[in-house]
């Protein structure tokens, strides 16, 4: 039975906030777990150091950071930081450092990606899982560029690393194949994935945790939230969280469109409530070198349309806040559109790049009672909605194919 999430019920707004004109502008994906919609944003950047990179024009900002022991103590007023990382004039995204453990986690799964990627075409192919729109299992040349081609890049790979099947039930697996599919694991090819999947996964989930318990606590002080029913809550009970690999193929010839600034990935946000992060781990012939591009990287788009490139650790998880999680706490935590660029230049030829996105999502069954004025997709949602996340997300894919197919 779905819970009743009626969650920030006070219809005050934040002093500060400058409330964001949103529009969907485009999208290259119909798929919930990558689904690019470029929106344009009216805030200000928040006044961290920068510096300016000659390669591409644009400022460098590091994320705000929190360490993983003032996480862990939920006595310590983080709010501050939370407001700053997360907060209206953020950049909806920060980093969590000193994981105990997480380093070697990240590297054994990282290191996995172009053994993946380059087994047998029959071996992929029992991987894949047209039903689930590639959501589960493997995953190559399902995807569109903004172009509008293939998108043959970069792999992916699919698996829940909190269940490996969500239901039995017959009828949500038809409705939503995406969520409510089973994990397909190559446990004969390369038995070693799933371990370490799942041990990755699950260690960027409590920490997604632990650090949605302190965005809950920063949202109450302007808000009331109900017993149980925040943001740690509404994902700790979800069934639907999705971990994503990707591996991105080495070109002799670079990247087509290299030098655009979302060469890598288009730009987009994140559909769910919120997104862990692992720094991008690059490889030429098998060995792990540093990026040749210091351009390349992930960039965010203010709200007032300005463009950075967002920087932190190869040892820090960063969390970025999904648009799930803006509308429900009616503007206190925010997302922001973002794409990746990739390197460019002589040095570039031959480059690997592998990574991991954990989603972390409400459960298809979870009931979303909207904030009485909702800014995102709001020419879809009607006041004071009470909608489940599995039905919200079918208005959103209902849309996307309109707009994909006029």
């Amino acid at each position: 039975m779905a819970r009743s999430l009626d969650l920030f019920s006070s219809s005050t707004q934040p002093d500060l906030r400058t409330k964001a004109s949103v529009s969907l502008m485009g999208m290259q994906t119909l798929t919930l777990f990558r689904s690019p919609h470029p929106i344009s944003q009216n805030a200000v950047v928040p006044r961290h150091a920068m510096s300016r990179s000659s390669e591409t024009s644009f400022p460098t900002l590091t994320t705000i950071s929190i360490s993983f022991s003032q996480l862990q103590d939920k006595n310590a007023d983080l709010s501050f930081k939370i407001e700053e990382g997360f907060g209206p004039n953020g950049l909806g995204i920060l980093s969590v450092t000193d994981v105990p453990g997480y380093s070697s986690l990240r590297r054994n799964l990282l290191h996995l990606a172009p053994r993946l990627a380059n087994l047998p075409k029959e071996v992929k192919e029992d991987l894949e899982d047209p039903h689930s729109r590639y959501n589960f299992g493997w995953s190559h040349g399902k995807e569109k560029l903004e172009s509008g081609k293939p998108d043959i890049l970069k792999g992916s790979f699919y698996a829940n690393p909190i269940l490996d099947t969500p239901t039995t039930e017959a009828s949500l697996i038809q409705r939503y194949p995406s969520y409510c599919g089973s994990n397909i694991w190559p446990r004969n090819a390369l038995p070693e994935l799933e371990v370490a999947f799942k041990a990755l996964g699950k260690l960027i989930f409590d920490i997604g945790l632990m650090l949605a318990y302190h965005c809950d606590q920063y949202v109450s002080k302007g808000m009331k939230i109900h017993k149980d029913e925040g943001l740690e809550s509404i994902l700790r009970c979800s069934r639907c969280h999705k971990g994503r690999l990707l591996y991105y193929f080495p070109s002799q010839q670079g990247v087509p469109d290299g030098n655009s600034l979302s060469s890598w990935c288009g730009w987009h946000t994140d559909h769910g409530s919120l997104t862990g992060l692992t720094c991008g781990m690059f490889t030429r012939d098998g060995v792990e070198i540093a990026c040749p591009d210091s351009a390349a990287g992930l960039y965010i788009r203010t709200r007032n349309n300005q463009i950075i490139k967002v920087v932190y650790g190869k040892d820090d998880i960063a969390y970025q806040i999904g648009e799930t999680t803006e509308i429900l706490s009616g503007g206190y935590l925010c997302a922001t559109p973002h794409c990746v660029q990739a390197p460019t230049g002589e040095e570039s030829s031959g480059i690997e790049r592998s990574t991991f996105a954990l989603f972390m999502q409400p459960d298809w069954d979870e009931k979303l009672n909207l904030p009485e004025k909702v800014h995102i997709h709001k020419e879809l949602i009607p006041s004071n909605a009470a909608l489940t996340f599995g039905e919200y997300s079918e208005m959103l894919l209902d849309k996307y194919y309109h707009q994909k197919q006029n």
